[in-house]
């Protein structure tokens, strides 16, 4: 039996690293007091190409030497936008007690009773060496290589049949290696067919490296994955395959726990516990419509915003986007460690109706606005017909006894109106209506 700390995805930044180096830092603690034998990075140790001299890279190098001061560790190269090849050449060369072996091609990699690392020349060991553990490794593929060879329309599927293939050339020697008691490991990073992100969207396509299938396939006891954020498992007949998720919480809407798994993996056993990290809390406060400050205190008063990162978002029409008080949310949100506010201002569209310069009559132009603007005519028609038909006064007059909560002052009022209106032959029908509205 052999205890292994699995990390993954610690994306290390300038703009992730208190997160980062808060949440690794804990996991190394922890992991060194459970007393791990071997630690293994699952990819993504850095967020996208760093200087070797930025702080981000310094601070994880401090924290890989520290696991190195323990036990054995292995990395796994990870996405090439996260990890450029040659990103993680130079942890191979820091020192700490115990080695500290980079994995950025497909191989297997045996682990001595020395605590040293045993590669294979090939893809893989053609006989079983004698070994504490042995290690099948794959990680990122470029996929740019598969379009090159297969072309840009087959490369998704043939990246992931050939991936199914490999792992299954990986069968018959892990299962030598379990008749020979040694515990089976297998480290890869990539997506598998299904699996749900860290913000609950389940990923299904063609363009997916693995299926559950293809990786239970290389006979491996324990598959540890890297690439998605979220902590999720499959098992199959006591052979387990798991992603660690990412070590913090790096974006807004991320849900359930961050941390890292716990693995006592055997010849024919493999269990693994989530030991979680102190990430960072996130709330999302999402208004359609102006953002209602009520709704906002009443979220302050509801949970402790203290230390949480807060996002507050609202869709408003362009004519609304001056009602939005942002330092109002900001004076309401106080305490909180960090505070985005995300508007989007819905713009007002206007359409041309094609045509209706051409209209002959004001009726047909009105017919043709309201083709455009999807209402209907024979309302508006009906007021075009009052204005043509009817004297202004009397228009007037009407509509103001219908909006009169009495009758009576309804007709008060159009008499007041009547007598203050000139002579019909002094005005004009539009300008009189004018004037009154």
């Amino acid at each position: 039996m052999i205890r292994i700390g699995h990390f993954s995805d610690l994306h290390y930044s300038a703009k992730n690293l208190e997160e980062a180096d808060r949440c690794f830092g804990f996991a190394v603690d922890e992991a060194i007091r459970r007393g791990i034998d071997v630690a293994v990075l699952s990819g993504d140790a850095t967020d996208h190409a760093l200087e070797m001299h930025n702080p981000a890279v310094e601070r994880l190098e401090r924290q890989v030497v520290r696991l190195a001061g323990h036990c054995p560790v292995l990395m796994l190269q990870g996405t090439f936008s996260h990890e450029p090849p040659g990103t993680l050449a130079t942890f191979g060369m820091l020192r700490g007690r115990w080695p500290i072996k980079v994995a950025q091609r497909i191989c297997q990699l045996a682990l001595l009773d020395d605590g040293s690392w045993a590669e294979s020349e090939g893809w893989r060991f053609d006989t079983v060496p004698a070994a504490r553990a042995l290690f099948t490794c794959v990680p990122t593929v470029n996929k740019a290589n598969v379009a090159a060879a297969v072309g840009a329309a087959d490369a998704a599927i043939a990246h992931g049949e050939e991936l199914a293939a490999l792992l299954t050339g990986y069968g018959p020697v892990n299962d030598s290696a379990r008749q020979s008691l040694i515990p089976t490991i297998a480290v890869s990073h990539g997506t598998v067919n299904g699996c749900v992100t860290e913000h609950g969207v389940p990923m299904a396509g063609f363009d997916h490296e693995f299926t559950t299938g293809s990786l239970f396939s290389a006979g491996a006891q324990a598959f540890l994955l890297g690439h998605i954020h979220r902590h999720q498992s499959w098992e199959d007949g006591g052979r387990l395959v798991a992603y660690a998720g990412s070590i913090g919480r790096f974006h807004h809407g991320e849900i359930g726990d961050k941390g890292f798994l716990l693995w006592n993996v055997g010849a024919s056993l493999a269990r693994c516990e989530m030991v979680v990290t102190p990430a960072r809390r996130t709330l999302d406060l999402v208004f359609e419509g102006v953002p209602d400050l009520a709704q906002i205190e009443a979220a302050v008063e509801a949970q402790d915003i203290a230390g949480a990162h807060v996002r507050v978002r609202w869709s408003v029409a362009d004519e609304d986007r001056h009602q939005v008080d942002r330092e109002a949310i900001r004076r309401a949100l106080n305490g909180a460690a960090d505070i985005q506010l995300e508007g989007r201002v819905v713009p007002i569209v206007r359409s041309r109706a094609a045509g209706i310069s051409k209209s002959a009559s004001l009726a047909d132009k009105v017919r043709a606005w309201c083709k455009v603007a999807g209402v209907k005519a024979e309302p508006l028609l009906d007021c075009v017909t009052e204005l043509e038909c009817h004297d202004p006064s009397v228009i007037a007059a009407n509509v103001l006894v219908m909006r009169a909560p009495l009758s009576a002052i309804g007709q008060r009022v159009c008499m007041d109106i009547e007598q203050q209106l000139p002579p019909t032959s002094e005005r004009g029908g539009a300008t009189a209506a004018l004037e009154l509205f």
